[in-house]
């Protein structure tokens, strides 16, 4: 199995819009061959600010895939160009760490 954790930064302000373009997209995600899971995250409210609080403007993109290939399918879709492309005005910075179980 292959687990990705997507830090997306938005430009500040517009977390809002970009969650909205990701929620429309989840489901079409969701029934690719291979997706697990495939679920945004945010703080969670009420914890106080910490050194690991990731801020108004940032969220975490937590996936699951069965196979490298799998993932590689998912990169290469029509629905996540359009999701890049509806969301790169949008977006300041995003790290995309791809891991594997040991």
């Amino acid at each position: 199995m292959i687990h990705v954790v997507a830090i997306i930064t938005a430009k500040p302000g517009l977390r809002a819009q970009i969650l909205e373009a990701f929620n429309a997209n989840r489901a079409a995600v969701l029934a690719e061959d291979g997706c697990i899971e495939y679920a945004a995250t945010v703080d969670a409210a009420g914890m106080p600010p910490s050194r690991g609080t990731l801020g108004d403007d940032v969220f975490v993109v937590i996936e699951k895939w069965a196979s490298v290939a799998a993932l590689q399918a998912h990169a290469a879709s029509p629905h996540m160009a359009a999701y890049g492309a509806k969301t790169k005005e949008l977006t300041a910075a995003r790290a995309i760490h791809v891991l594997e179980a040991v």
